[in-house]
């Protein structure tokens, strides 16, 4: 079963209510978008990131904004972390060492982070632990899909906060709630000119969801391994630091990389910290794919195949090869409405409806983006998923 599985199981048990045994699945969603009704709770505001400033300047403006936001999601945390260890010893350690790394991190982003805790008010090691978090407590659902006039759409749900803390009372993750008043729309420019543009969590200062206009779209998943995330910071600490952490490496990319050959090349070739799935998307016919990555090695790449009748490409947790854990199968349900769907149908508002449909949307969702490479768009929407709805 693993470790991920014997967690899920165990909180089998203990989240739910249950109405529905897990593997829950309803019928493909349809006429979902424009996002209305009781799954959509807001479209994400938009915020500017200049990067002609000095790094500790760039988000100045924006967590002035989301101050009170992103102070009570720390605190959450820190709640969690003295119900975890009572005596208070894990915050500070927290405080008193994380600081330290942020010294350690590669330009620019340090001097961002410490930017971030000046104008917050919230203490360095916190805004630090925050950073690090996607490293070791995602899970994800990602597609890129080419339509019938070789135009190519990128979706995902950010689905965040397994198992740290469940709210028995409104049935939801504490840090996935808290997360959601977060979310931000970024355009990143240099010379008043747009670089790249990303969904992101205010006072997070790497890239999970982005697109290059007219060049390429990127999305990374975690992908669950022994060798994962938790030994990669270890070997940081200790200052083995050839590797690059996941989503400073996808900010890297959306910054400088300059085609989807560029760009597939970095994210497959450059040493990571943790385990990943890179789902990536072109703007040309066939520019697709999933990149499967250890921490050290491009394990396997997954591209679309008109030839094969592969239109799709579509990553949730698990390797493509490999069956996903039934507890967690996001997969097959996924496919199945994309399948209906078929390719001569397949619109921004048909992948909109795929990840509108449990278990692909779950309590673990914080928001759905969608990406149109040809348009250089990007739109998205924070998410609820009402009863009946899976933990994760």
């Amino acid at each position: 079963m693993g470790v991920r599985g014997l967690l899920i199981f165990a909180a089998l048990f203990t989240v739910s209510s249950s109405q529905f045994v897990p593997p829950y699945t309803e019928d493909c969603r349809s006429n979902m978008y424009p996002p209305k009704g009781p799954t959509f709770r807001a479209a994400v505001k938009w915020y500017t990131v200049d990067l002609d400033l000095p790094p500790s300047k760039r988000w100045t403006a924006l967590i002035t904004d989301k101050k009170a936001e992103l102070v009570a999601m720390i605190q959450a945390i820190v709640d969690l972390a003295d119900a975890f260890v009572p005596s208070g010893r894990l915050v500070e350690l927290v405080d008193r060492t994380l600081p330290l790394m942020a010294e350690t991190l590669p330009k620019p982003f340090g001097e961002e982070i410490k930017g971030i805790a000046a104008t917050s008010g919230v203490p360095l090691g916190e805004v630090v632990l925050f950073n690090i978090f996607y490293e070791v407590f995602t899970v994800c659902t990602s597609v890129v899909a080419e339509d019938r006039n070789g135009h190519l759409i990128h979706g995902r749900n950010l689905d965040f906060g397994l198992f740290l803390g469940w709210d028995v009372k409104n049935k939801s993750w504490i840090i996935s709630e808290k997360l959601k008043p977060l979310v931000v729309n970024l355009e990143f420019k240099r010379d008043n000119q747009t670089v790249f543009k990303s969904t992101n969590f205010a006072g997070y200062v790497g890239m999970l969801t982005g697109i290059k206009p007219h060049k390429f779209t990127l999305t990374m998943n975690e992908r669950f391994s022994l060798d994962g995330g938790y030994i990669g910071i270890l070997e940081w600490i200790l200052g083995s630091r050839d590797g690059m952490w996941m989503s400073f490496l996808t900010r890297s990319v959306l910054e400088n990389a300059n085609s989807y050959q560029e760009a597939k090349a970095r994210l497959s070739l450059t040493k990571l910290l943790a385990p990943a799935y890179f789902i990536l998307g072109g703007n040309q016919t066939g520019q697709g794919a999933i990149i499967t990555r250890s921490r050290t090695l491009s394990l396997d790449i997954l591209e679309l195949d008109l030839k094969l009748g592969r239109w799709y490409v579509l990553e949730t947790n698990y390797d493509h090869w490999k069956e996903p854990f039934f507890l967690d199968d996001r997969r097959t349900p996924a496919m199945t409405c994309m399948n209906k769907t078929t390719q001569q149908s397949i619109s921004v508002m048909t992948v909109y409806d795929m990840l509108s449909t449990k278990p692909i949307l779950n309590k673990l969702t914080t928001y759905t983006t969608l990406m149109q490479v040809s348009e250089g768009k990007l739109e998205s929407y924070i998410r609820d998923c009402p009863d009946p709805c899976m933990p994760w």
